[in-house]
């Protein structure tokens, strides 16, 4: 059905007010009936242009900007001026934008917010302005929300405290909903929480747009996180709340205060496990293996990474492993080494996944404690999964230990942005001579080795949370439980051109996303009746909610309301 055949759509504004809305701006698209209804005459040039004419000038203007960031600037503006043109434009080019408008050009942009400032987008909550938290939510324009991605900025990807900096985080990952997930961007709002920063360059940088002010801890931040999480409720109570980017000091107790209660997601612990599932399980199933056959190193035993240990205990249990064994194939290992029952003041988060100390009376290390290569050495792993925030730390040294022990070894320096990865593919495919598996958080063309093409995979969140939040919506989820989670990855995983036997990529490519959130959202949805959260009960009619629910770039007729 034609877009433009749907009935029109009543709206107030006119003249430059109507041009400076981007929900509604059309630019030279207008029609003739509307220039004139709307007071546009002589306001846009005269020729009456398609949408896939001015793509078209913009994909020109996009190529001719010099660098990434300035291609990310230029979309910025562009969603800025145009939001439809904007994600036709993305659509049409998904795959090569998909690492400007995310990982790992949004880094930068973070890095440099307070200085590439052009206009403001979202809602920015300050600590001092805590009593005024439901006036503040009312301040936006959009009455009708149904996903908000908030971020406190404490740990933005690799790159740690960036304050304010980080509302490019949630701008991305809402354009990612939309692009991705067919989520409609007059639904969805960006929000900092500014509790300050202890970022000290930030702090002493007069451009610095933030709060002024070392972050605030404890109780405080509790209670701070908590009035906001209230006032959005009160103001709307079906919304889908995405936590993003908290330290995880902060991010797990969060996330069990309030997913009980609460239609909320943390996308760094459950989001990553979930992809990163579908990975493995991917990889498994091209190596002709199974989960439950997998002994794992997780470099970096943050939040991220114990929720990925996490789901994969839970994958190794349901292939039929008892829990004690499937813990026992499982090693976490951060700055201290790898983490054992005998370890003092570690978080509870990791203290499931500590390895008996009675299990290891035979292992040897070269130091206190057993780093990264004694336990790559003494566990025979298979699988090496770098979530650290540290680059190089998967040396040549411990790449080669691993091949020489495993015939195909499965290796995912997941890390992001790409100056934070723990080695880069091509480095793990010659250092054993083509037989890796390959997935990488951020993009990476294939790696050719002595004449032979390898694909990487991108294990990346966009794969998975688009698809989470069309299901969420389309069944009226009112919670999000673990096994819409475990559905999402393995949905995500039956897609690859491996699983169908149309090749040998372990992910599919982001150029089939629509159809991949189709999948992913029905699996979600399919789980959420199943676990009684789901207001709409009919799985029948599940696949129709999703796909009339999903938006396309394409401009409606307007008339005068």
């Amino acid at each position: 059905m034609s877009y433009q055949s749907q009935p029109a759509i009543p709206v107030k504004e006119s003249r430059v007010t109507l041009l400076r809305n981007p929900l509604l701006n059309k630019g030279s698209a207008f029609s003739a009936e509307e220039r004139k209804a709307f007071q546009l005459e002589g306001l846009v040039p005269a020729q009456i242009e398609s949408i896939n004419i001015q793509a078209e000038r913009c994909y020109q203007q996009y190529k001719e900007q010099k660098t990434d960031l300035d291609r990310y600037i230029f979309l910025r503006a562009l969603q800025d001026e145009n939001e439809t043109l904007f994600f036709h434009l993305v659509a049409d080019h998904i795959a090569d934008m998909m690492p400007i408008l995310y990982t790992p050009t949004v880094g930068s942009a973070c890095q440099n917010y307070s200085h590439l400032f052009r206009k403001s987008r979202g809602l920015f909550i300050a600590y001092p302005d805590r009593d005024k938290i439901g006036d503040i939510l009312k301040q936006t324009e959009q009455e009708n929300i149904k996903i908000i991605v908030v971020t406190d900025g404490e740990r933005i990807l690799g790159l740690g405290d960036l304050g304010v900096g980080g509302m490019g985080i949630p701008i991305g990952k809402l354009a990612l909903y939309t692009a991705c997930g067919g989520i409609d961007p007059a639904t969805v709002l960006p929000i900092v929480l500014d509790v300050g920063t202890n970022n000290e360059n930030l702090l002493n940088d007069p451009l610095y747009m933030g709060w002024h002010h070392k972050r605030i801890t404890g109780d405080e931040y509790y209670s701070f996180v908590d009035r906001f999480v209230q006032a959005v409720m009160q103001q709307w109570p079906d919304v889908f709340l995405h936590f993003e980017d908290f330290a995880q000091k902060n991010a797990l107790p969060l996330l069990k205060k309030y997913r009980d209660q609460y239609c909320c997601f943390n996308d760094d612990i459950q989001g990553t496990s979930a992809v990163a599932l579908a990975t493995l399980y991917s990889a498994c199933k091209t190596r002709k293996t199974s989960i439950r056959d997998q002994r794992i190193i997780f470099l970096g035993a943050g939040s991220a990474g114990c929720g990925i240990a996490e789901q994969i205990v839970s994958a190794m249990v349901a292939e039929g492993l008892d829990e004690a064994t499937a813990r026992g194939q499982v090693y976490m290992v951060d700055r201290n080494g790898l983490i054992t029952d005998d370890m003092q003041d570690i978080p509870d988060f990791q203290k499931k996944l500590a390895q008996p100390l009675s299990k290891l009376k035979n292992w040897k290390s070269q130091d206190q404690g057993f780093f990264l290569l004694d336990v790559v050495k003494q566990s025979k792993a298979t699988v090496l999964i770098g979530v650290s925030g540290q680059k190089g730390l998967f040396t040549e040294e411990v790449i080669k230990t691993l091949a020489s022990q495993c015939e195909a070894p499965f290796v995912m320096p997941l890390s992001n942005p790409t100056s934070h990865m723990e080695a880069i593919p091509e480095d793990i495919l010659k250092w054993t001579e083509g037989k890796a598996l390959v997935a990488t958080g951020s993009p990476f063309s294939p790696v050719v080795i002595n004449g032979k093409s390898f694909p990487i995979a991108q294990c990346n969140n966009a794969y998975i949370f688009p698809g989470i939040g069309l299901g969420v919506l389309a069944a009226k989820a009112t919670r999000v439980t673990d096994n819409m989670m475990v559905a999402a990855a393995y949905a995500l995983a039956d897609t690859a051109p491996a699983a169908q036997n149309k090749g040998n990529a372990i992910l599919p490519s982001f150029d089939d996303i629509e159809e991949v959130s189709y999948v992913i959202a029905l699996a979600v949805a399919k789980a959420a009746v199943k676990d009684g959260v789901a207001e709409q009960k009919d799985e029948t009619a599940l696949l129709a909610l999703i796909k009339g629910y999903y938006w396309h770039p394409e401009y409606r007729a307007y008339q005068l309301a």
